[in-house]
């Protein structure tokens, strides 16, 4: 607030002040029946001073000032009536008189300010609003007609005397300005400042004062000086205080009008109308009077019906609040707001949450559309809802996760349920033509065992539930060290994101031999982790995880990355290895991938034979047709593709021959029995003839022994790698094993 402003401030709390103690004399001062001239001077100041106050709110104002000029007019025009109407002499002024003038302005100009003020939040008022005031203004002035009949009828004589023109046309005006005060009173949301009640209490006020003033006017009872006279007096003091408060610099908007009285004033404004309808069959009453009240009631059923379709959408909204839009169950919101009825302390209550979350559902997502995922997730709600008890709660929370509240269950009810819930989302799901399996996994928590809260109980659920994912046992109950693995896993995660962008990861090789030469052609890129305080890491530590927080893109980016700069390095010198990087089915659905990786390749100048990526059974066998796309496009650009941990997967082979692969990865569950079980040996032999017959070489995984590794020599196993041959290095201890094997084969 600059000076101006402040003495502008400090001017308007003196006159204020001013204004409220002079009031109190001059009311003191009319009870006590003083003296004319005591209380005629009183009677100029008191109008005077509200009529500064609001010119002093006009200079001070930071918005509203147009209403503020016309209200600041109004109490103008009042004062000038009435210094004319006390100094011209009250007693012997004839009436009408020219301080009428001034009275009668007062009615327009006050009006108006109202009027700009409501004009300007028209655009951001609802219909209802609207309504709202002007049943309330109505009702408000069928009554008021019926209550000033006498003082209109009067009016009535043809030609009407001057005197009684100006004596109906008080009431009248009051009877506007009371309709115009009660339908802001009715206008709900309606900001006319922080102290509307000043405003509305003032103007009811002054027009109460001039009501009673034009009674006794009409019986030739009004005498000037009695403590009538303070009404005036009093509703400009609160209309001014209304002013000042709504220009004072630094104040904020006021709070729009609201409660139990904006609701009432309506319905009291019809049930006004209707009286006035109804006492017009027994006695004589005006006919504006009737017309006044006839609308009041046509506006008040319209108000009624708009209020019927505001509730209505009330209900709805309220009931899309708590519901899940996708499958129709109840939402996150709905599962706290009811859970409380259901988790009551008491003798022997017991009740479990299962948290449930379907396993690779992003895949689905992925590979097949959102719409399809959302089918998905519809088609398991409502298998859920199938399974779902009378009494128990069943919610969608959000994603892919769901959690149902369990009445009367304890630790082996639960355990019961989940591995019920578990078979019945194992069925296939079909969507769009296509069949879907899914897994999914379960957390528990037991109340009042393991919480008392839903909040809790959330949170041990989720603990539990990725406990579940992690092991892969499709279900777990919550105990005491899920909270150590839950922070631990927390934090790993913060560790495993800052290992991405700060080149914590390093890749070992692990060769694969020619069996039939012993020579190397090729390795296998391994990721490793190198944390500041676990150290070396292998990848069954950090791989689950990165691929639960979505971080796997990244992760094989810069794994592929390093793998290709190794493989251009070893070019440079000389010694070309190919590399094989592992690909996880969630990466590999990515449309763009080829292009990526032939941007990779063409950046670092290597042909496309150079990488081989490894894939797994069950990306071949969850979207064949997904699969087939991606693939072929990979080997057009001549990337080759090797299947990983061949034999571990789905029995169907039929994908050897629809689909570009152009090696198989023997697991090593196959290798390790080979030396002893006689079956087993013959087992390899045939996948390895298999293999062959479709054009396909094969290597295998896990050779831990010489045994094995003449045995599959003889069966005519392409190539071989396992740490009989040597655990995975670095890429320098690599470069030395490889020399000192070919050491020999150069001394010969």
């Amino acid at each position: 607030m600059d000076t101006g402003s402040r003495r502008q401030d400090r001017f308007g709390r003196w006159v204020l002040w001013s204004m409220w103690v002079l009031l109190i004399a001059y009311l003191v001062g009319l009870l006590a029946g003083s003296g004319p001239v005591f209380n005629g001077s009183l009677s100029l100041v008191t109008a005077g001073l509200p009529a500064l106050l609001c010119w002093a709110a006009v200079l001070t104002a930071e918005r509203g000032r147009t209403q503020l000029i016309l209200v600041a007019a109004a109490m103008t025009a009042f004062a000038a009536g009435n210094t004319y109407f006390v100094l011209a002499g009250a007693a012997t002024l004839p009436f009408p008189s020219l301080a009428d003038i001034g009275y009668m302005l007062f009615y327009p100009l006050i009006l108006a300010g109202l009027g700009v003020l409501a004009h300007r939040q028209h655009g951001d008022m609802r219909r209802s609003v609207l309504v709202d005031g002007a049943v309330g203004s109505l009702g408000a002035a069928s009554v008021l007609a019926v209550l000033l009949s006498p003082v209109i009828a009067s009016a009535g004589v043809w030609p009407p005397s001057p005197a009684a023109l100006v004596s109906a046309s008080y009431p009248l005006l009051d009877l506007l300005l009371v309709s115009v005060i009660t339908g802001i009173a009715a206008a709900r949301g309606l900001d006319v400042g922080r102290r509307w009640a000043s405003l509305v209490l003032g103007l009811l006020i002054f027009a109460a004062t001039d009501v009673i003033y034009a009674f006794q006017m009409s019986a030739g009872t009004y005498a000037f000086g009695t403590p009538l006279d303070a009404g005036w007096a009093l509703g400009l003091t609160l209309v001014a205080v209304w002013a000042w408060t709504l220009a004072r610099p630094g104040v904020t908007a006021g709070r729009p009008l609201s409660g139990v009285w904006t609701l009432a004033v309506p319905g009291a404004a019809t049930v006004a109308g209707m009286t006035v309808l109804v006492l017009g069959t027994q006695v004589k009453i005006s006919t504006p009077a009737v017309a006044l009240a006839g609308v009041t009631l046509v506006l008040g059923t319209v108000r009624t019906q708009i209020a019927s379709r505001q509730i209505g959408r009330i209900a709805d909204l309220r009931r899309q609040a708590s519901t899940d839009d996708l499958t129709g169950l109840p939402n996150r919101r709905a599962l706290y707001a009811e859970a409380s009825a259901h988790l009551v302390p008491g003798d022997g209550h017991r009740c479990a949450l299962l948290l449930l979350d379907l396993d690779r559902f992003k895949e689905v997502n992925d590979s097949l559309g959102h719409d399809v995922g959302d089918l998905l997730l519809v088609q398991v709600g409502s298998r859920l809802s199938g399974q779902q008890r009378p009494g128990d709660l069943l919610a969608r929370l959000g994603g892919d996760e769901f959690a149902l509240l369990i009445e009367d269950a304890g630790h082996d009810e639960a355990v019961a349920a989940a591995a019920r819930l578990q078979a019945v989302l194992a069925r296939p799901f079909t969507l769009e033509g296509i069949a879907i399996e899914t897994n999914v996994s379960i957390g528990i928590a037991l109340f009042p065992d393991q919480g008392d809260t839903l909040k809790v109980l959330l949170r041990k659920a989720d603990l539990a539930m990725y406990r579940a994912k992690s092991s892969r046992s499709g279900h777990h109950v919550f105990v005491g060290a899920d909270d150590d693995h839950g922070d631990s896993r927390l934090r790993m995660m913060e560790d495993l994101r800052g290992a991405l962008s700060s080149d914590e990861l390093v890749l070992h090789y692990q060769p694969k031999i020619e069996l039939g030469t012993g020579r190397v052609h090729g390795v296998e890129a391994l990721v490793r982790w190198q944390h500041p305080s676990r150290g070396l890491l292998p990848p069954d530590a950090f791989l689950t995880l990165a691929e639960d927080v979505g971080l796997m893109r990244e992760l094989t980016r810069i794994v592929m990355g390093k793998a290709l700069d190794q493989a251009a390095l070893w070019r440079a010198r000389g010694t070309p290895l190919t590399v094989a990087v592992n690909m996880s089915p969630s990466t590999l659905i990515e449309a763009d991938l080829p292009e990526r990786i032939a941007a990779m390749l063409r950046a670092r100048g290597l042909s496309a034979s150079v990488l081989m990526l490894e894939i797994t059974e069950d990306f071949l066998m969850e979207d064949r047709a997904r699969a087939r796309d991606i693939l072929i496009r990979l080997r057009e650009s001549g990337i080759r593709i090797a299947v990983d941990d061949f034999g571990t997967g789905y029995s169907s082979l039929a994908y050897l021959r629809d689909l570009p692969i152009d090696e198989l990865k023997l697991d090593k569950s196959f290798v390790f029995p080979m030396a002893d079980d006689a079956r087993a040996a013959a087992l390899v032999a045939s996948i390895i003839e298999l293999a062959h017959s479709l054009g396909v070489r094969m290597v295998a995984e896990g050779v831990e022994d010489a045994v094995a590794y003449d045995e599959l020599t003889r069966y005519g196993c392409d190539e071989a790698q396992g740490f009989h041959l040597t655990r995975p290095l670095p890429a320098a201890a690599l470069d030395a094993w490889l020399a000192a094997r070919n050491a020999p084969a150069i001394a010969r």
